[in-house]
This record gives C-alpha cells, structure tokens and sequence, in this order.
C-alpha cells in the first residue's frame, strides 16, 4: 500500500464537495479563534501590566490574594516557577529584553529560581520562546541584530492620538 503525498487523495470520500466543505469552515472557523486568541492574550497582558504598574506604584497589599496569583506575584513560602520569574520581568520591562537580560534580572530578584538550572541563559530563552507560542510575548530583532522579547499588550489608550505614538509613562 502506498502511504505517498497523494494517498489522501485516495481517501474515499476525499473529493467529496461535502467533506471538503466541512473541512474548509473547520479551518476558516480554526483561523477566526486564533485570531480571537490572540487578541484576548494582548488584552490580558494590557491588564496585567496595568495590574503590575498599580501594585509597583502603591505596594502589593492593593491586589488580592487571587490578583496576587494571576499576575505571579503571590508570595506564598516558596520561591517562584521559572516560567513566572521570566513573565515577570517581561511584563516589568520598559522595553524589549534579550535572554541574557532576562537572566540577570532574575538573577537580582530571586536567584534561587536559577539554581536548578545547569545552562540559565539556555532554560530562559527556551521559556521566553514558548512565550511567544502563549501568545503572551513577542520576539523582535533589536538594532543589534540580536534578538529580544517584549510583553505583549494593547497600545496604552495615552498614545492614541499622540504624533509620535509614545506615552509619557509606562505602567
């Protein structure tokens, strides 16, 4: 039996219209959640970054202890997840961050995080590009031409209309 690139189309009922219509809204349908998905992770960064900026600014007795969990800041006894260490600092930034940036951020913050590492600047890029397939970071290429991640998030609503599209402050 073949099992070559054609032998789907071998299938019976491959070239049925039905079949292939049922596949073409799957996909459509498949398309129109991704695009959704993304769109609620911008806005779910937006709010925790806001969230963060607040919690920064007044202390983190504002936030709850369930807001505390969702923007990873709970301070149970132990220490942080590496995931969550690196979607700290990413959230925190005020501008796109390369691994080794990452790094030394966590490095100052909470070192012991680090310390089950054997290769830190490998596990914080491998988490910091499975941020990216979230849909909570973004990779960009910097002036460099080295890469870095930012957060994800909406414009801030102070840009819009601004010319040159940049807010007084970041929160």
């Amino acid at each position: 039996m073949d099992i070559g690139h054609d032998s789907a189309k071998s299938l019976p009922g491959s070239n049925d219209a039905h079949v292939q219509q049922v596949v073409k809204a799957a996909h459509d349908e498949l398309r129109q959640l991704m695009r959704q998905r993304a769109e609620v992770m911008k806005r779910i960064g937006t709010v925790k970054q806001t969230i963060v900026g607040l919690a920064n600014l007044f202390g983190d007795d504002v936030l709850n202890e369930e807001l505390l969990e969702l923007v990873d800041r709970k301070s149970s006894g132990r220490q942080p997840g590496f995931t969550k260490a690196c979607r700290m600092v990413l959230m925190e930034a005020a501008c796109p961050m390369g691994a080794r940036d990452v790094c030394e951020q966590i490095q100052q913050r909470i070192p012991p995080v680090l310390l089950r590492h054997k290769d830190p600047l490998a596990s914080v890029t491998t988490v910091l590009n499975r941020l990216v397939e979230y849909g909570e970071a973004k990779a960009v290429v910097k002036e460099n031409g080295r890469r870095a991640w930012e957060w994800v998030a909406d414009p801030a609503p102070s840009t819009v209309g601004k010319p040159n599209g940049h807010s007084a402050h970041k929160v």
